[in-house]
């Protein structure tokens, strides 16, 4: 191969579409059971079908990529199992509104069958957007295996879950309390529902006591809207203030009623007037006094929200919000309404339609979870580490207090609940249902239930069914034996209650019973990522206009650029603050390895452009022609490849990506190709620098192929270190440990003290340029220096370095000695003048400095009468004022910098 072969610049869009279809066409990414290897498997968190690309689904993704190549190239049997999620709520409304807009219809209008086969059609055309974005950023997976959970074989595996789990008693049916959705007509998980805090109105109003004309008792409500429901009011039992009311009675408002006075143990005695109105159909809490007093039940809210018959007349048909604006004008033209105050509260939000939930009763499926225990067991006792190790706390929180799963869901997208009902006969009677994978023989005389499961009650069995359960013959088939336990999840810490202790359940109760928990449980390590924020701490979202498109950002940077550029950002388990500038760097990186390697192949002569092993390299180095940086860069390769190991291994991908970036840029580029450049001009080191060389960029390209893998793929054929048709997924790394013995069988000694040594150096060279950088010398190679060497040490490192350091600083003479009232740094050297007579007009120097003293002293002065005026302090927003401060204080520092300059001058 030619230096010719190697373009001038990096062309990401045509590397990466040709190398992606080499690795699918060679099927690099299929995971075959059974081969004598050890398995690594993960599954992909399914994103829903509805769903396309967000700068979350690159970190997460970009993060099992890391994992699985990493793990082939450690010669596991890799397998990565992709697919999407039917999301049941988000598909129906999305397909719903569709049919609204174009044909002015409902799905009630089309019936369920036709409505089903429009949300097929749908899913056919668009379901597969979000899969071809994941091959754009380079996602490894085994696309043959590809599930959706309406597939049939996965269908049949929810429906084999239900029927067990209701022959083992853990499902039932019955009529409580749920969350609903007054948009979505569904009801809701606790999980699905997001507390918000709100800026409400806390309404006093009072009821007038029977018998006692004139007399009321006064309560504090934030939803007048409900009174027409209450059936009674409640107090606490020791309540002095109350308790001669207990056991009477008083007037409901409208519609008007004489309701009980109730006492019971649940009043808080310091909330508002220490008086509660009891609404049993409207509140959970309500629920469970009517219960305890067997009150009565008064619905009064449809299913979409607004208010029905039993609210009255005046009310029926009215949207919510606005019956409770009319309900509090009534109460006060009665008046019957005290006053209204702002009130701060947390109200539960439906998370997929975002509106307030309502509390409703009725008839739903449940869940007891099984397994709880043992869910706490493995967590507990390390047999699933979590990652970071602080959300173990979280998720036993969660199962001490977890709560039955209602599983029902008012849809038709979905799996459809195996219940069939007597037709005709009470469907509250367990003896007129029949529950099975098939209707009964008498179908005719039989009704399916209408409801489907809750879309999490597919996907809790995600990490085996898709692989066969509960089909013997298909699990053999895809391998379920070999590949399960599976070994890794990388998911939000937010669906850690909707998702990852509900897998982790379903796991211990479906697989291997009787064996033990290692090999039941689904996943062996869970990797939590952070989320992903603006630069200015906000999540990211549409309304913000704050959220890029991935694929813009591939089509500028290139996939590796922003894969790269999101893990030097993203702390193990941290909130990420992004900004484009941050995949830019990523870009940069790319180039500069790109140029690196080209360098490289400009050069004549060497051994590495040629299927060369690092045996073959190491060979070709002269243990006689080494110096102290060819030994250095050769150790801190050894480190950095320790470092990324020991990152592996404690789930650090940014630390690793972060100790690859450092070695390559500062150490390898801006050091050891540099001070190499002479010396590859002298025929008795030629040979061992190119060695060197590419010793240090075969092991890199290795390396980093898990973090970017379409350069590091496309550079290693291009530099011939690899066979043809060879790819780094498949090609076995070297461990730090092995480097450092192949090293050392060659006759290469590795020792810290010439680490020491060079890294002294490299500090000397960047003090020196921030020395000359202070004053707007930087470009100019022409500067006198002069140093008082630290010790005997320093004088023999310098007599031997001392060109190349000079050539490095960018400076022209460095003489013995101090020179007073110049400007100084302190270097491992010693300490370090820079001469400015010999490298400064100054007068121009003194003119130029004086004016930004000026203009300096002015923004101080400006400041300080800022923060000097009261009404700026008092009245400015906290954050403005914090910031007119640290302004000030960076202006005073600076002026202090300028200051100090000019007296050096003299």
């Amino acid at each position: 191969m030619s230096a010719k072969e190697i373009s001038k610049a990096y062309q990401p869009k045509e590397v990466e579409e040709r190398w992606y279809r080499a690795w699918t066409e060679d099927q690099l990414f299929h995971g075959k059971p059974d081969t004598g290897r050890e398995p690594f498997s993960v599954v992909i968190p399914p994103p829903n079908v509805t769903g396309v690309l967000t700068m979350g689904h690159v970190l997460n993704n970009t993060l099992q990529d890391v994992l699985v190549r990493r793990a082939r190239q450690e010669g596991k049997e890799a397998m990565w199992l992709p697919g999407t999620d039917h999301a049941g709520i988000a598909t129906q409304t999305r397909v719903e509104r569709t049919l609204r807009e174009q044909e002015g219809k409902t799905r009630h209008d089309l019936g369920r069958e036709a409505f089903l086969e429009k949300v097929w059609a749908w899913k056919e055309k668009h379901g597969g957007i979000i899969i071809d974005q994941l091959k754009k950023l380079g996602c490894s997976c085994d696309w043959e295996r590809e599930v959706f959970t309406m597939d049939e074989e996965y269908s049949q595996a929810v429906q084999e879950a239900f029927v067990r789990l209701f022959k083992d008693g853990y499902i039932y049916r019955g009529k409580r309390m749920v969350n609903w959705c007054p948009v979505s007509l569904t009801a809701l998980s606790d999980e699905e529902v997001i507390m918000k805090e709100q800026s409400s109105l806390l309404y006093h109003m009072k009821y007038e006591i029977e018998g006692r004309p004139g007399e009321y008792v006064e309560i504090s409500t934030t939803r007048p809207e409900t009174l027409m429901g209450d059936t009674a009011v409640a107090v606490h039992p020791e309540d002095e203030r109350y308790k001669h009311l207990i056991g009477g009675h008083v007037w409901r408002p409208f519609p008007r009623a004489k309701i009980p006075v109730v006492a019971d143990d649940y009043i808080d005695r310091e909330f508002g007037t220490g008086v509660l109105k009891v609404t049993p159909a409207h509140d959970k809490a309500d629920f469970e006094i009517g219960q305890r007093h067997n009150l009565e039940v008064v619905d009064i809210f449809n299913p979409d929200g607004t208010l029905n018959e039993k609210a009255g007349e005046e009310f029926a048909g009215m949207e919510r919000f606005a019956a409770r604006k009319k309900a509090a004008e009534k109460l006060r033209e009665m008046g019957l309404l005290v006053k209204e105050e702002p009130y701060q509260n947390n109200v539960g939000f439906s998370e997929r339609a975002d509106v307030p939930i309502e509390p409703r009763l009725s008839e739903q499926w449940f869940l007891k979870y099984p397994r709880v225990e043992e869910a706490k067991q493995v967590v507990r006792d390390g047999m699933i580490k979590f990652h970071p190790e602080r959300w173990v706390k979280t998720y036993l929180h969660w199962l001490e207090n977890i709560q039955d799963w209602c599983i029902s869901r008012q849809l038709w997208w979905g799996h459809r609940i195996p219940v069939w009902y007597k037709k005709g006969e009470d469907r509250s009677l367990p003896e007129n249902w029949y529950v099975g994978l098939e209707a009964p023989e008498d179908e005719e005389n039989w009704e399916q239930e209408e409801d489907v499961l809750d879309t999490w009650a597919s996907s809790w069995l995600w990490p085996f069914a898709t692989m066969g359960w509960p089909d013997e013959g298909k699990a053999r088939e895809e391998g379920l034996e070999y590949f399960y336990p599976t070994s890794a999840l990388v998911t939000g810490p937010d669906i850690i209650f909707f998702w990852v202790a509900r897998m982790i359940m379903a796991g211990l109760e479906f697989m291997r019973p009787g064996e033990d928990l290692e090999r039941r449980i689904p996943f062996r390590d869970v990797y939590f990522t952070g989320i992903i924020r603006d630069i200015q701490g906000r999540k990211m979202s549409k309304s913000l206009g704050n959220s890029p498109d991935p694929l813009d950002l591939i089509a500028t940077y290139g996939a590796d650029g922003l894969r790269l550029g999101i893990l030097l950002i993203a702390p193990q388990g941290q909130d990420i603050r992004f900004s484009e500038d941050r995949v830019e760097t990523g870009r940069n990186f790319c180039n500069k390895l790109w140029n690196a390697c080209r360098f490289r192949r400009m050069q004549e002569g060497g051994v590495g452009c040629d299927g060369s092993s690092v045996e073959k390299l190491v060979e070709a180095i002269n243990p006689e022609a080494l110096d102290v940086d060819d030994t250095s860069v050769l150790l801190r390769l050894v480190q950095t490849t320790e470092a990324v190991e020991k990152a592996f291994r404690r789930f650090e991908f940014n630390s690793a990506a972060q100790s690859l970036f450092g070695f390559f840029w500062s150490e390898f580029c801006d050091w050891y190709v540099e001070v190499s450049k002479s010396r590859m001009e002298n025929p008795a080191a030629q040979g061992t620098v190119l060695a060197v060389q590419d010793l240090v960029l075969r092991q890199l390209l290795q390396l980093l192929h898990p973090f970017v893998p379409f350069i590091t793929d496309e550079l290693w054929q291009v530099m011939g270190y690899g066979k043809n048709g060879e790819y780094l997924d498949t090609t076995p790394l070297v461990s730090g440990k092995d480097l450092r013995g192949k090293l050392a069988a060659g006759g290469v000694k590795l020792e810290g003290k010439d680490l020491q040594q060079t890294q002294d150096l490299q500090e000397f060279v960047t003090r020196a340029r921030a020395l000359k950088a202070e004053y707007r010398l930087a470009s100019r190679n022409d500067v006198h220096l002069s140093l008082v060497f630290a010790g005997p040490e320093a004088r023999k490192s310098w007599d031997s370095h001392g060109s190349k350091l000079l050539r490095l600083v960018g400076a022209e003479t460095l003489e013995e000695g101090e020179i007073g009232n110049a400007p100084a740094a302190v270097t491992p050297l010693g300490n370090l003048y820079l001469n400015l007579v010999g490298s400064l007009d100054l007068e121009a120097e003194k003119e130029r400095l004086g004016k930004e003293l000026q203009k300096l002293d002015q923004q101080v002065s400006v400041g300080e009468k800022k923060l000097a005026n009261p009404r700026f302090v008092e009245k400015a927003p906290k954050a403005v004022v914090q910031g007119a401060k640290e302004q000030l204080e960076a202006t005073r520092g600076k002026r202090d910098e300028v200051k100090k300059l000019l007296e050096s001058l003299g």
